[in-house]
């Protein structure tokens, strides 16, 4: 076997672990300037997507499966450029989108750069402008609000990419409808940022992380209940296994099991490649 198949079947699991390696697709779109994949959404069934590039892009489409459930192929339905709340395209540090999630009808986008939430009735179209706290204007340059998720009564949950400090936790904003406010925090393994983020059909917050070595990236996603407690390993990966993974999506197939589907951001570099992953969750 190959060094890259030996590291995504070899997880670092420890106890706390129970995931099952389904398979990997490299995905890659033929338009000028495709990639820089940093959100992901999937429908209920794992099949229809969203996904946001950091250079300010969305693409709609769907996904076909292989026999083990996997990403076997891409299909896209359309494409077009993140706007502005006045429709015009988003411009510099603005189109760094990073979190992607669906409350009711609507989608919500995190950016970081010029950190804020903005909401969209359509992901084409432009976008609302809601709520936003002033702390959001002190967060860490390239390093804001890169996880974005929804819980089952549309409040959202945003996180930064860095705490601020190497053992310092970080602080998961709650939106309630109203206000925003800090709901609880999340302890920080200094190697490990955060990446992205979703709420599972078990009513669980799952955070995707990732650490960068100098022979490629380590991935690992961990589960909270919504105030925070219950932490899980739920997936960590070996060295290298996978490329630099940033979306997530968790849902349950037909057959009822908790499904992690991930994308990389190729971060528009030919020595790197847009990936999505498919885990299985022991339950």
């Amino acid at each position: 076997m190959r060094l890259r198949t030996l590291c995504a079947l070899a997880l670092i699991a420890g106890p706390a672990s129970a995931a099952d390696y389904l398979g990997s697709h490299t995905w890659r779109p033929e338009w000028h300037g495709a990639g820089g994949f940093s959100a992901l959404w999937l429908d209920a069934d794992g099949a229809g997507f969203v996904v946001l590039s950091d250079r300010g892009g969305w693409v709609r489409g769907t996904v076909s499966r292989d026999a083990a459930g996997a990403v076997s192929g891409v299909t896209v339905a359309d494409r077009g450029p993140l706007l502005r709340s006045t429709g015009d395209d988003l411009r510099g540090l603005e189109r760094d989108a990073e979190g992607i999630a669906r409350a009711g009808e609507a989608f919500y986008v995190s950016y970081e750069g010029v950190h804020r939430v903005m909401r969209h009735s359509d992901i084409a179209g432009a976008p609302e402008r809601f709520e936003q706290p002033d702390a959001f204007e002190g967060l860490q340059d390239n390093s804001g609000l890169e996880a974005l998720a929804a819980d089952a009564e549309g409040r959202l949950y945003a996180i930064p990419e860095r705490s601020g400090a190497l053992n310092r936790p970080f602080p998961v904003w709650r939106f309630d409808g109203t206000d925003w406010a800090v709901a609880f925090h999340l302890p920080r393994d200094g190697r490990y940022l955060v990446a992205g983020a979703d709420i599972g059909p078990d009513g669980r917050l799952y955070v995707l992380e990732r650490d960068f070595a100098l022979i490629g990236f380590r991935s690992r996603v961990r589960s909270f209940d919504l105030d925070g407690g219950d932490g899980r390993t739920e997936i960590e990966s070996g060295l290298a296994a996978h490329d630099n993974l940033e979306g997530i999506s968790v849902w349950r197939d037909a057959a009822d099991r908790l499904r992690v589907t991930l994308i990389s951001d190729d971060n528009l570099r030919a020595i790197q490649r847009t990936e999505f992953v498919d885990y299985a969750l022991d339950r």
